[in-house]
Formats: C-alpha cells, sequence, structure tokens
C-alpha cells in the first residue's frame, strides 16, 4: 500500500480545508500547500499567511514553490527556511496556466534546459547550505508533467533533475496545454518509470480505491501516490484505500456533510456578508457532481441565497 499525498490546487486546499481534512477524514501522509510564488520582488502575503506555522499545526504540510531564477528561489527559501518547520520544499515544474509558462515558471521551465540547472541547483544549493549551518534540514521535491507541448520534453531535462537528487519527482503524465483534461500518457509515463532510478510518486486522475490498487499494481516501485482533484470529490478516498474497504454513499455523504459544516464555521467567523461568505463555501462543492448526484449537485451550486443554500446542503 502506497502512502498518499494530497496534491495542491490553489483556492481549494488553503490552510483551513487541510486542517479539517486531517482532523475528519485523513488517511493522507503529507498536504502539499498551492504554491507560494514571487510577485513584482516580493512574496504575496496570501501564500506566507497560508504557510504560518500556527495555521498548520499538527498538520503534516508541505509547502510547494513556483520560481524561474536562482533569485526567485532565494526569496522563497529564505522565507521557509526562517520559520523553521518545515522539512522539504515542492518545487513546481508543472503549472500548466500560461500565466505562469509563459514567464518560465512551472512547466515553463521544461523546455529551458539551462532555466532547470539554475533553479534546481540553486534549490540544492541552498538546502545543502542549510544543512551544513547546522540548523534542521531542508531538502527538496519536484512536481512536474511530460512537458510543455510534446510528451517527450521531459527526456531532456531529467538528467539535470537527477544530478541534484531531490527526495522523489511527482509526474502527471500528461502536457501543459491539456492543462486538467485529455488524455493522460502512461505509455509515456512508463519510459520515464523505467528510466530513473529517482523515487518517483504518481499523479493523475486517481478516484476511487480501485484507481489507487490500479496504479500500484502497475508500477510497485512507486514511493507514493498523489491525489488532488480525486480527494476534493471524495475526501474519504485516502482512507478508503487504507482501510482496504470502499465505503458506502451514505457513509461518504456523511463525511463531507461533516467537513462542510466545520469550514461553513469557519469561514463565518472570518468573512463579512452573506453573499461573500457563499461564494467562498460553495466553492466546497465544485468537484462533488459524482458523489452527490446531478440534482443535488445543481441545487446546492445554483442556490441564490444563504436560506436556499443551508436547505439544499441539509436535504444531502
Amino acid at each position: 500500500m502506497k502512502p498518499i499525498l494530497f496534491s495542491p490546487l490553489q483556492g481549494y486546499t488553503e490552510d483551513a480545508y487541510r486542517r479539517i481534512h486531517a482532523q475528519l477524514a485523513g488517511g493522507v501522509e503529507a498536504y502539499y500547500t498551492p504554491f507560494l510564488r514571487v510577485e513584482h520582488g516580493k512574496l504575496r502575503s496570501k501564500d506566507v499567511r497560508d504557510v504560518r506555522p500556527e495555521f498548520n499545526e499538527e498538520v503534516p504540510v508541505v509547502p510547494q514553490i513556483i520560481a524561474s531564477s536562482a533569485a526567485e528561489v532565494d526569496l522563497l527559501f529564505d522565507h521557509l527556511a526562517s520559520l523553521d518547520r518545515y522539512g522539504t520544499i515542492d518545487l513546481n515544474m508543472g503549472c500548466p496556466f500560461p500565466l505562469q509558462t509563459r514567464h518560465g515558471r512551472g512547466a515553463g521551465l521544461l523546455v529551458a534546459k539551462d532555466k532547470v540547472r539554475e533553479v534546481v541547483g540553486r534549490l540544492r544549493q541552498r538546502c545543502d547550505e542549510r544543512s551544513a549551518s547546522g540548523k534542521s534540514d531542508m531538502n527538496f521535491s519536484v512536481k512536474m508533467r511530460l512537458g510543455l507541448e510534446s510528451v517527450e520534453e521531459w527526456r531532456e531535462v531529467l538528467p539535470v533533475i537527477e544530478e541534484f537528487a531531490p527526495v522523489h519527482v511527482t509526474m502527471h503524465p500528461r502536457v501543459a496545454k491539456q492543462q486538467y483534461g485529455g488524455e493522460l500518457y502512461m505509455d509515456e509515463f512508463e519510459r520515464f518509470y523505467d528510466c530513473t532510478n529517482l523515487p518517483i510518486v504518481y499523479n493523475g486522475d486517481i478516484c476511487t480505491p480501485e484507481d489507487l490498487n490500479r496504479i500500484e499494481e502497475r508500477f510497485p516501485r512507486l514511493k507514493a501516490v498523489m491525489v488532488g482533484r480525486g480527494l476534493l470529490a471524495r475526501p474519504s478516498l485516502a482512507l478508503e484505500y487504507a482501510e482496504g474497504v470502499e465505503w458506502s454513499v451514505d457513509r461518504r455523504i456523511s463525511l463531507i456533510t461533516e467537513m462542510h459544516n466545520s469550514l461553513f464555521e469557519h469561514f463565518k467567523n472570518i468573512i463579512p456578508g452573506e453573499e461573500q461568505l457563499l461564494s467562498k463555501v460553495r466553492t466546497f462543492w465544485d468537484y462533488m457532481e459524482g458523489e452527490l448526484g446531478r440534482k443535488a449537485f445543481k441545487k446546492i451550486k445554483k442556490a441564490g441565497n444563504m436560506k436556499n443554500y443551508l436547505r439544499a446542503v441539509a436535504e444531502l
């Protein structure tokens, strides 16, 4: 049985969601944060808040960063090291969104071998300096795709990544131009799997315990499996896999409503205004049509006011 890692999704897996999932569902070895980035020469305040130690107590968290240069790596690393909380940093080389890729971040790095050397090499240097200083050790991992536009682009950059020995590499077997839909290139993932001795984590379209069992059977050397949208859609997924028993729909819905109610109470205390609160909590259901059924899902998503929204949730 492989460890399950919770993949980050911007706008969904922020600190409150991670804490509540860990408390009520669990089954996850580590929760990865949405990436910290540099904008206008400094870290975004929202990203800084999300990794504050006091918001991540008793939750196994790995912060993820996205960078296009050694200078950006330095800013991000310095902040995370100053917290003295995190032992591993995950480098995002897979984000498919043009806002990042056109600036050479995320999957945009996959077509720039020299930039990969600069960014990954700098991260390795900073981790080694930290360890040599006698302070708590830090290391890094890499999350990537097969390529920006071609499924073969990983072949050019893998030797560079291997040179700097990350603790593991997570591979999502799509290219960036597909974003999160379309074919999974599993044969190309298998070539990647066979080509490196680095510890490998699989990520992509895991929705059921059967999917996890299938991936584990086909790729027994995997270090772990990373799941994002599948856990947002089915928060019990990792626990079902760990228990070896598929939960009933009623039991899964019971957990979902308990998580929602806890998140609702959290956000009710910090978000002023009913309209803003409704806009925030309604995103909790974005990936759950398959679990709820189309009728219940539409009723929740189309609720125009808090009264109708809470009534639709209660009817689950």
